[in-house]
């Protein structure tokens, strides 16, 4: 630590507790005391703290301006006018109700995602739907980008998508139980430094390195070894991109015809097996599952499959299917068919053995914290029952009225005239950027809340400047860390940012509601009477929590370890009956009948293999996967991810004989491309890539440049019109937006096909590090004429 200890404050974020402090008018960064292995992102910061791309002031769109609202193309495109913030609140509530009144609440799409702070009361999403139902509701998402698929498959297998996603065996039991852990997808360190909330203290990192210390035998089977943890002894296994089921289901043939399944476990506790025995033995197809037809798909040998097989049978064995397996085309079949596979080993809820889904995908799966109540803000009631899955706001936006299927449902996309975005950045998250810009094109207006100029601020008509979680108070903590924490202001608002409450009351002040809105509280006293609530909880639970004012000056409070049930598995399975479960036979369901009924072609009743798409004209398969340098897009700017740029682009990993196959080397700028679009990258070489695959982590922010299209044909030269090359190296440019099937319509954003080359043009200059074109004005100069009053 510093020999200087004065000023410093204790905080929280996504990326784990930290201590600040100002120095002038940024702030110098330490860790945590009691964390012993502190998240890189700490390194982001300081820089993002008072960054050219911080937005100064309230600022509108030139052309929505001039012309009033209504769908353009110009949105990314324009220059913007700073006005006054009476201005810019008076425009907003005039929107919103005129929205309302001429189309209905259903016509307001809050599309806020999350993410922007680890604050409980300070939380955008919370906030901005918050004040959404206030004023009459609007048409919502559903799931997430992370889990879109298994959120929606899981209550159909397990009961609740909880049952796995959030209880899962921890850390100190698979070291104590586990002799064998295959870990589809690997269990990759970067991802574990984040948690929602944050921790304390980042122990899985520790953990996963003293596995193999434990006697734990690890299998990493992943395209990728990084994604293997650092436990001496892990075995990599570079598995053929997408078809991991292939493998397991060759694993499962295995175990089935060598009589290594456990027929009593799956008579008591499972429903379904006999289809997945006839579909594993070709009864149906003529295609039997065998470890030789899984080698020719999957490129591991039917010898090893075999090997791999007879042992996870031979030992307490935990499977675990990552996240990213199911952010993938068919993503809901990897998550199936490696529950499937544990239910026939028999060793589902026994201690450090059965299935686990999410290992190294987040911080928090399979920590020790306890589960316990958070204080959080009331969001009200949303009147509006129109909603979108997730990933599916390009096809909102796109197709008014056109027809969706999820879950068994037919529903159909409402017609959205205003979207309200805080604390999230689509233009990060989602997939095919390119239509993902056509699609923001469509509404009448666009509002967004940010604190920096992200391309999806760059994409708005109204943009509010929102302060950043040094800016404010707040308390902060994680869904099983150790500690609750103060978040106390460390610096003054940047420019003029306000907090998103404050703006959020003064509009519904002028739609009338703000009493609603704010129940007459300040911020200071939302977390008094928050903690108050979140305390009297606790203290019915018999836990001695200090007031409010002692927490504060404390500046953090040690949470108490509550009790901590067996997992949710390990009691169905203690259950004689074995009929526990919320599923409608109270059983694992290998094969799901509801599924089945539902009718879709893309995800049958059982697990079932389908073969991922293949394409000539693009060689390569690209891994769009969690960046080290920062959290999603967030902390781009900041210095742990501007050194790992090369020329100013996001890295790509090529295996040397791939680029040796390009003409490419080591540092050189290469346009990586496919049909959808293209983007500039950095090469980086290793081979630790399978050859075959590349790899560009998503988060660049976006930075499109249209280039003229020079006649030589769709990517083959120049960029052809609509289609903009993202300078910065965003791989969602070439991701596809297509749904994981009609079950779930998850994110299938993980994998792609493209095609790679020595960019032939000068390097275009990468605009995300300035704001974009802004001129200052007085509201007395504005060009009101075509604004609504």
């Amino acid at each position: 630590m510093r020999s200087d200890e004065t000023n410093w404050s204790t905080t929280t974020s996504h990326w784990g507790a930290y201590r600040v402090r100002a120095v002038g008018d940024t702030v110098e960064v330490a860790a945590h005391p009691l964390d012993k292995a502190p998240s890189p992102l700490l390194g982001n910061v300081a820089a993002g703290s008072r960054h050219p791309t911080r937005i100064s002031a309230p600022a509108i769109r030139r052309g929505w301006l001039d012309h009033g609202p209504g769908p353009s193309s110009r949105r990314g495109r324009d220059e913007f006018v700073e006005v006054t913030w009476d201005t810019a609140l008076d425009l907003l509530a005039e929107r919103l109700d005129a929205t309302r009144r001429t189309h209905g609440n259903s016509a307001i799409f809050g599309g806020s995602y999350g993410w922007a702070s680890a604050g409980r009361f300070h939380h955008a999403q919370s906030q901005l739907h918050r004040f959404l139902n206030v004023i009459g509701g609007y048409t919502s998402s559903r799931n997430t980008y992370s889990t879109g698929s298994s959120s929606v498959l899981l209550p159909h297998l397990v009961g609740d998508a909880d049952t796995l996603l959030r209880n899962a065996d921890t850390w100190p039991t698979i070291a104590e139980h586990t002799d064998l852990l295959v870990a589809f997808g690997g269990l990759p360190e970067k991802n574990v430094s984040v948690t929602p909330g944050g921790v304390t203290e980042h122990a899985t990192s520790t953990a996963l390195r003293q596995l193999g210390n434990s006697g734990v035998e690890v299998v990493s089977i992943s395209p990728l070894a990084d994604d293997a943890p650092g436990t001496p002894g892990a075995r990599w296994v570079p598995i053929a991109p997408a078809t991991d089921v292939a493998l397991m289901l060759g694993l499962a043939h295995t175990v089935l015809t060598d009589n290594l399944h456990d027929p009593v476990f799956l008579d008591r506790y499972c429903v379904g097996f006999d289809d997945v025995a006839d579909y594993l033995l070709g009864r149906r197809d003529g295609v039997p599952k065998n470890a030789e037809w899984a080698a020719s798909w999957c490129d591991v040998t039917a010898t090893d499959i075999r090997a791999l097989a007879r042992k996870m049978a031979s030992k307490r064995t935990l499977i675990t299917v990552s996240w990213s397996l199911q952010r993938i085309e068919h993503g809901e079949q990897p998550v199936w068919a490696g529950l499937t596979l544990a239910a026939m080993l028999g060793q589902i809820g026994l201690p450090g053995g059965g299935f686990g889904h999410g290992y190294g995908s987040m911080g928090d799966v399979g920590e020790t914290g306890a589960a316990l109540p958070l204080p959080f803000l009331p969001r009200g009631h949303n009147a509006v029952r129109s909603f979108i899955p997730v990933a599916r706001i390009a096809d909102m936006l796109l197709s008014p009225g056109s027809r969706f299927d999820y879950d068994g449902g037919t529903y159909h996309y409402p017609d959205i005239r205003l979207v309200y975005w805080a604390g999230g950045n689509p233009f990060h998250h989602h997939q095919d950027l390119n239509r993902l810009r056509q699609a923001f094109g469509k509404p009448d207006t666009v509002v967004v809340h940010e604190p920096h100029w992200t391309a999806t601020a760059r994409h708005a008509d109204i943009v509010l400047p929102v302060t950043t979680t040094l800016e404010r108070e707040d308390i902060g903590a994680g869904r099983r860390d150790t500690h609750l924490f103060a978040m106390p202001r460390v610096l003054e608002p940047h420019g003029q940012a306000r907090d998103d409450y404050r703006i959020l009351a003064d509009v519904a002040r002028r739609l009338g509601v703000g009493d609603e809105f704010t129940e007459g509280r300040t911020p200071a006293q939302w977390l008094k009477h928050l903690y108050g609530g979140w305390r009297e909880r606790l203290r019915r639970e018999r836990h001695d929590i200090p007031s409010f004012a002692e927490f504060w000056e404390q500046g953090s409070l040690p949470l108490p370890a509550g009790h901590r049930h067996p997992t949710p598995l390990a009691a169905f399975r203690a259950d004689p009956d074995g009929n526990g479960l919320a599923t409608p036979s109270g059983r694992i369901e290998l094969a799901s009948a509801t599924i089945a009924g539902f009718g879709y072609a893309d995800c049958p009743g059982q697990a079932t293999w389908f073969a991922p798409r293949r394409d000539a004209t693009y060689p390569l398969h690209l891994i769009a996967n969690q960046p080290r340098t920062r959290l999603h897009g967030q902390g781009d700017i900041g210095e742990t991810s501007q050194n790992s740029k090369i020329s100013g682009r996001e890295p790509i990993t090529m295996h040397p004989r791939d680029a040796a196959t390009h003409g490419v080397g080591e540092g050189d700028v290469v346009r990586v491309f496919n049909r959808r679009g293209a983007c500039l990258a950095g090469v980086v070489l290793s081979d630790r890539v399978r050859p075959g695959v590349v790899v560009l982590a998503t988060g660049a922010w976006f930075d499109p440049v249209d280039l003229p299209d020079d006649g030589a044909g769709a990517f083959s030269g120049s960029v052809v019109a609509d289609k903009a090359l993202c300078a910065h190296g965003n791989p969602n440019v070439l991701t596809s937006d297509i749904p994981t099937s009609a079950l779930a319509q998850g994110c299938a954003g993980q994998h792609t096909r493209v095609d790679i080359e020595l960019f032939p043009h000068p390097l275009p200059a990468p605009r995300t590090l300035l704001p974009p074109a802004i001129e200052a004005a007085s509201s007395g100069e504005l060009n009101t004429e075509h604004v609504p009053n």
